[in-house]
């Protein structure tokens, strides 16, 4: 057994209480590229303000859809990993409290996480801006499909918007706050494949350690809090939280 995933091991067993903050990098090994990776990155090739913003979805929803539907269709297939499924099994053996994401893809909840908190929302339904009509995916695919013009569309003909958090749109208020409450009661917070760029999900980190919390790292790429973590794991995600596995 390496010293990282044992010494997670034995930091898990300690705590009183454990939260995990995951980021595009836990999907990875899904199938789903992250958003910045040189040339394989979702915005390497889009400017994601053109394509992913809330103005671009009340003035065009066409070039919206355009660019989501294909969005749509890379994630039809997904399923999760082996990295998704630790961390549910930790959850269901009592070692986890909770799985904050960042990650619309809804591979937490398939693997069997219970009530993620899903701070930038999901793929799984989208809404009526105008009148609140709400169709879960499979629905909205279908009108996606037979859309002339590629907008999946209410009752009323009303574009869809897919029920995640758009650039230039705040985080549902009440999920920060379950966020922010956890990583503050969290005597460890395992960030699993998240750059920590992104705020306001990029505080969480602090707020455990102002708390007096540690906070673990295990992703590839740097940090902001690369010197302050208890540890970091640089290895493949899944083969790192599966050594943690076996190690406990």
């Amino acid at each position: 057994m390496t010293a990282g995933p044992g010494r997670l091991a034995e930091l898990i067993r300690s705590a009183r209480s454990v939260v995990a903050l995951t980021g595009a990098g836990i999907s990875v090994p899904s199938g789903i590229p992250d958003f910045r990776t040189p040339q394989t990155g979702l915005w390497e090739n889009v400017n994601p303000m053109e394509v992913a913003h809330i103005d671009v979805f009340r003035r065009d929803p066409e070039r919206f859809w355009q660019f989501y539907g294909d969005r749509f269709a890379t994630l039809r297939d997904k399923r999760p990993n082996d990295a998704h499924r630790a961390l549910a099994e930790l959850q269901s053996r009592g070692l986890l409290e909770a799985v904050i994401t960042q990650n619309i893809d809804g591979l937490h909840a398939r693997a069997g996480v219970a009530d993620p908190i899903e701070v930038h929302g999901s793929i799984d339904t989208a809404s009526c801006l105008v009148c609140g009509e709400r169709h879960e995916l499979e629905e909205v695919r279908a009108r996606l499909a037979a859309a002339p013009d590629g907008v999946p569309r209410c009752s009323s003909g009303h574009p869809l918007k897919p029920d995640v958090v758009l650039f230039g749109e705040l985080l549902p208020e009440a999920a920060l706050a379950r966020a922010s409450a956890l990583a503050a009661g969290a005597d460890l917070l395992l960030c699993v494949g998240t750059s920590l760029e992104v705020y306001p999900v990029a505080q969480l980190p602090q707020i455990t350690l102002a708390a007096g919390g540690r906070i673990v790292l295990v992703t590839q790429g740097p940090t902001p809090y690369d010197r302050e973590a208890e540890l970091k794991l640089t290895g493949d995600v899944v083969e790192e939280l599966s050594a943690v596995l076996a190690a406990l």
